[in-house]
This record gives structure tokens, C-alpha cells and sequence, in this order.
């Protein structure tokens, strides 16, 4: 059950970065917003449109117009969203598989 806790949690601080939550209350009854679908689809728009910032730094230092520090900082930023974009995927995964195998 274990697992299942720390999937709720993880997609709680995901939502609650993601939209406003009413009255300051921490529970998810007090979450409003869009919809999870539309959520997922946001951040993984984040996450492509990271690492396209990365390409196109890795292209203008290529060029010798950028700076090294500016495609490190762009690469690094691209992997980290990419990091977490895969972190809750398999969150959500594990909580799924969780549910499947709660006896009816």
C-alpha cells in the first residue's frame, strides 16, 4: 500500500504546482482546474519545448554564437524536466497497478 501513498502524493505536489488551490487547503477536494488529460498534455509540451530550447543552444554554440554555459544550462534544464516528467509517469503507473490488484 505503500506504493499507492507515495503515487497520490507525488501526483498531489505535481497538481498543486500546476493549478491554484482554493481557501489554501492542501486536500485534494479543494484542487480545481483542468482536467488530468490536460495536465499530462501541458507537461509534456514543457518537456518538448525544453529540449528544443537544448537543440537550438547546442546549435548555436555549434554556429559560435552561444555560449557554453548557456547550452550546459539549456541541456541541464531539458533533462531535468524530462526527469520528472518520467518520475511521475511511473508513479502513476505504479498506483495503477495498484488498483488492478485491489480485490473487487
Amino acid at each position: 500500500m505503500e506504493i499507492g501513498t507515495a503515487a497520490a502524493n507525488a501526483y498531489m505536489k505535481a497538481a498543486q504546482s500546476a493549478v491554484k488551490v482554493e481557501g489554501g487547503a492542501d486536500e485534494l477536494s479543494g484542487i480545481s482546474g483542468q482536467p488530468f488529460g490536460q495536465f499530462l498534455d501541458a507537461a509534456i509540451s514543457k518537456t518538448t519545448g525544453a529540449a528544443s530550447q537544448a537543440e537550438n543552444a547546442i546549435t548555436s554554440a555549434a554556429m559560435g554564437n552561444a555560449d557554453l554555459v548557456d547550452v550546459v544550462t539549456a541541456v541541464a534544464a531539458a533533462e531535468a524536466t524530462l526527469e520528472t516528467v518520467v518520475a511521475v509517469r511511473d508513479q502513476v503507473i505504479k498506483a495503477y497497478q495498484e488498483v488492478m490488484r485491489m480485490p473487487i
